[in-house]
């Protein structure tokens, strides 16, 4: 489920999927049996056809409703169903979309899309879900992500079952991400080649010297060792694929769930990889809970790559003791990625952060004083929130709050004061964050990007403090235990 966007085309005039009586209990249970519905809708804007958006109206009488509509505002979000593999079918007014729907184990299955022209029909999909192997995908989430996820399947073909969150498919299309990464892992593969080649020479020589063994011997024994990369990110994650394309790399992935290593088998067999070029670290280790250690007895990595940065916008637990272990595992030149991040924020005032981090009085509840016990429980900190799209206003510049080194701890400050200036009067409701990654001094990823997989984070004021343009706030930054903490100094 998610919100849907503001920046989407509308492409037909909404429509009504079905109706459902739940005080009929007699078309309740016909629900799961009924056959899908087969709708018609008529194409009013010329578009590619990207997705479904789907919204409920409860009619709570003949007079009172509540929509869930992206139109109002409300507290729900929406269910998209991706359209997949429409890039060249291009739709125009006069078209009409048909598809089946049906409530089958009361889930809402939307499949057998095709488009209907003037002139003839074209199939554009089948089978927008499959009902086949979906209970063995685990709990009632995993179902749900699963539904949304089958849109890709076609009927007709043989394959593995692959299921990606939406989290994983927006990395997938981080594109300066992936470039990144490849670009810094180059780099530091560069710089320690003559290193290999001077241990490869060297070798050479005294095998030379040494006069023993046979001629193919000896050239097994000059092959310089492979670079080793370990990706310890914490979900999926396609960079060793990346890393083994750049040369005599052996690169593991730490990847836990079997649907990410069936992802990663696949994609790697669609690019012509090997088998042997990727390999799971987890198969290698005794203790799953000891990831980090050495590729063998007698080898260091040239490149370990930490997860610093959860989706939702929160710096990972443990990550500078997982940084410190990290460290002392690098060969000699061997880089930490990230080497350090950045984290910023501005002063905002957000009437929205405010009204959905706390209940706002009586008014709001009918009267009844619910405010005082509930916002106990409050968190102070908002995340997975997409600042690009957050009604707010800004009341200043960005302005750097923390540094986190992963290579050289020293130059860490766990606790600082920053001066915020006020460029804007108003009042600070809130002081939403994000983080600037470097891979190293060149190279550098933005977490508030558009392109960005990662949401951002907010702490959200107890109290909103008025303040005037030209004034100066001090904001106290405290990192302990990879959490964060922010507060104004009055």
């Amino acid at each position: 489920m998610s919100r849907v966007p503001g920046g989407y085309l509308a492409l037909t005039e909404r429509f009504e999927i079905m109706t459902v009586d739940f005080n009929n209990l007699e078309e309740l249970k016909s629900l799961a049996t009924k056959k899908p519905d087969k709708i018609s809708i008529p194409v009013k804007k010329e578009g590619i056809l990207d997705a479904i958006v789907v919204w409920f109206v409860l009619q709570l009488d003949d007079e009172h409703s509540l929509s869930t509509s992206p139109s109002e505002e409300t507290c729900w979000e929406q269910a998209v169903y991706p359209v997949q593999d429409l890039a060249d079918y291009w739709i125009k007014p006069g078209d009409h979309v048909m598809m089946e729907v049906s409530c089958q184990e009361c889930y809402l299955r939307i499949q057998s899309i095709s488009v209907l022209g003037l002139e003839c029909e074209m199939d554009v999909a089948k089978s927008f879900t499959k009902s086949k192997g979906l209970l063995s995908l685990g709990n009632e989430a995993e179902l749900c992500s699963a539904l949304a996820n089958l849109q890709t399947s076609k009927p007709d073909a043989i394959e593995q079952t692959c299921v990606l969150e939406s989290m994983e498919i927006a990395l997938l299309n981080n594109i300066p991400y992936h470039e990144g990464f490849k670009m810094a892992m180059r780099k530091v593969l560069s710089s320690l080649t003559p290193e290999k080649l001077c241990q490869a020479m060297d070798t050479h020589c005294q095998n030379n010297e040494m006069g023993s063994g046979t001629g193919q011997n000896n050239t097994v024994q000059s092959t310089p060792e492979p670079f080793y990369v370990l990706d310890v990110s914490e979900g999926f994650s396609i960079l060793p694929i990346i890393a083994g394309t750049l040369g005599q790399v052996k690169p593991y992935s730490s990847v836990e769930k079997d649907q990410h290593r069936i992802a990663l088998d696949l994609i790697s067999e669609a690019n012509h990889f090997s088998k042997e070029t990727l390999e799971f670290w987890l198969r290698h280790v005794e203790d799953e809970s000891a990831v980090l250690q050495r590729p063998k007895s007698d080898k260091l990595w040239s490149i370990i790559i930490l997860d610093v940065i959860e989706p939702s916008g929160l710096i990972q637990q443990e990550i500078m003791e997982k940084a410190a272990i990290s460290r002392c595992l690098l060969q000699s030149g061997g880089k930490i990625f990230p080497q350090y991040v950045l984290m910023f924020g501005l002063l905002v005032e957000s009437q929205t952060l405010v009204e959905e981090s706390a209940v706002q009085g009586t008014e709001r509840t009918l009267g009844l004083n619910i405010a005082p016990f509930i916002n106990q429980f409050q968190v102070p900190i908002r995340v997975f929130l997409d600042l690009s799209s957050l009604p707010c206003i800004p009341l200043s510049k960005p302005v750097e709050l923390l540094r986190l080194d992963l290579m050289t701890p020293y130059l860490n400050i766990s606790n600082r004061e920053v001066k915020v200036h006020i460029c804007k009067s108003g009042k600070v409701t809130a002081i939403p964050f994000w983080y600037h990654m470097y891979l190293d001094e060149e190279i550098r990823l933005d977490t508030s990007s558009e392109a960005s997989h990662w949401k951002q984070a907010a702490v959200v004021l107890d109290n909103p403090i008025q303040v005037e343009m030209g004034e100066e706030l001090v904001l106290s930054v405290e990192h302990h235990k990879s959490n964060v903490s922010i507060t104004v100094k009055q």
